[in-house]
């Protein structure tokens, strides 16, 4: 990956719409909390796009209503690179009534979030494109991605803990199991899940192993996606 620990070259398509804003940013550096969170939200949820006709990408946070307080945590930790609080997003249903659907927000457009666009994303589009898993992923997967993606993408069931790689080929999802086998020592298996795609899970003695790697990093609200499991 482009190094992205570091200041920004400038560049003629800094537009001016978010000069205020980005004067602010044209010193900034993602640093290793904010990549951590970077890459294990785009291992979930977390997506990126250039905008028709744009040089540099930005990056959109949006989840549930009941995630609130994670999408201000994620915020907190982004908000040099995001000019508004996370806002409400709404919804009309076919009777007309208007409805709140999710939190979110978004960054402002960056050439150090562009160096990450290119990284996971295989189609270049104005629109989102198709994900892709790195391969130098785990030279720079560490616990605190984990943690993310996982309250991103992960849940608890039967005292097993799964991510839901839907968006990933077969190939990647076993290429993410030899990663975490050789980051973390921890075995993960995964399983066709009717349509929708495949899902990694890991079994009841690997679950404990990862829930200790990631839970000092898991927010309180989102402790249910580890099963609350108390480990020494």
């Amino acid at each position: 990956m482009v190094n992205t620990v570091g200041s920004y070259e400038k560049n003629k398509h800094w537009t001016r719409k978010w000069s205020a804003f980005k004067s602010k940013t044209e010193n900034s550096f993602l640093n290793p909390i904010q990549k951590s969170l970077l890459i294990g939200s785009m291992l979930g949820d977390g997506t990126m796009r250039m905008g028709k006709n744009a040089t540099n990408a930005n990056f959109k946070v949006d989840h549930g209503l009941k995630q609130k307080e994670y999408v201000f945590w994620k915020y907190e930790i982004l908000k040099n690179f995001v000019p508004t609080p996370p806002k409400l997003s709404y919804r009309t249903n076919l009777n007309g009534v208007r409805y709140e659907k999710s939190w979110w927000f978004r960054t402002v457009r960056h050439p150090l979030l562009t160096d990450i666009y290119y990284w996971f994303y295989k189609t270049k589009s104005y629109r989102c494109g198709t994900k892709i898993v790195p391969l130098d992923l785990c030279d720079f997967l560490d616990p605190l991605a984990m943690a993310v993606w996982i309250m991103d993408d992960g849940s608890y069931s039967r005292k097993r803990l799964d991510i839901s790689t839907y968006s990933f080929t077969l190939q990647e999802v076993k290429f993410l199991c030899l990663i975490i086998k050789k980051k973390f020592k921890i075995n993960m298996l995964y399983h066709m899940d009717r349509d929708k795609g495949y899902r990694m899970y890991a079994n009841m003695l690997e679950t404990k192993k990862l829930v200790d790697l990631i839970k000092p990093y898991i927010i309180q609200t989102m402790m249910y996606k580890t099963g609350n499991i108390i480990t020494p």
